[in-house]
């Protein structure tokens, strides 16, 4: 087992119980699939571009780590039912992270980019994640009102048209179920504060910001929770 990795689950699992009760049964397994995960887009990463990063360790905590730092909050999002998607998947982060801790959510990974795509369809097919499928194509043109979730970590800054692009993948409310929801990987927060003003005024029904901690990162992260508007 990767020293890192264990040590970065060990922290996430300290720092919160339900997390701890997400990866704690299955700890041997998550930090496997996460050291091949790693590998893979270490293998991969001159090829493709896939992250700008100097070493594995500086791969593992800003970006293994800090997909998985809401993994409580995104699970509770999940239970107001509804699969969960990553747009602009690139490297499949965060989707490959959060699906190798949550098993059986159904994932999909849009991501625009052919080489990319097919880097994603391999490393699914090494990690044996037959929970999570690939869509090749632009998230404008992903068919609209499937996801409980849709989260992201590459899109800066929260502007308007792009948040409009996200709130037609989700889920619309039922009777009994609320609408989807998005869940944006966000850094400071005075300029997520800035930003989620424009989220407000593309058709927001509401924003919540969560601060998370990251293993090893002193920066500040946040998952910015954001609700569709009813009309």
């Amino acid at each position: 087992m990767d020293k890192l990795i264990a040590e970065g689950l060990a922290a996430l699992c300290q720092g919160s119980e339900k997390t701890a009760a997400l990866i704690g049964p299955r700890l041997s397994v998550i930090a496997s699939r996460l050291d091949r995960y790693t590998g893979e887009i270490e293998r991969f990463n001159p090829r493709y571009g896939l992250v700008k990063v100097r070493d594995r360790a500086e791969l593992v905590t800003r970006h293994i780590f800090d997909s998985l730092a809401p993994l409580e909050h995104i699970a509770g999002l999940l239970q107001n039912g509804g699969p969960l998607a990553d747009a602009g998947s690139g490297a499949g982060l965060p989707g490959i992270p959060l699906a190798i801790c949550l098993p059986g959510v159904p994932v999909t990974l849009i991501e625009r980019s052919g080489r990319r795509a097919n880097f994603l369809r391999n490393t699914l097919a090494v990690l044996g994640l037959s929970s999570v499928t690939v869509e090749e194509t632009e998230m404008e043109r992903s068919a609209p009102g499937r996801f409980g979730v849709v989260t992201f970590r590459a899109f800066h800054p929260l502007e308007r048209t792009l948040l409009r692009s996200l709130f037609r993948l989700l889920l619309p409310a039922g009777p009994s179920s609320p609408a989807g929801v998005l869940a944006a990987y966000q850094g400071r927060r005075e300029k997520t504060l800035a930003e989620l003003e424009t989220a407000l005024e593309a058709g927001s029904g509401g924003a919540e910001l969560i601060p998370l901690s990251v293993p090893f990162l002193k920066e500040e992260r946040h998952l910015a929770v954001i609700r569709p508007g009813k009309n």
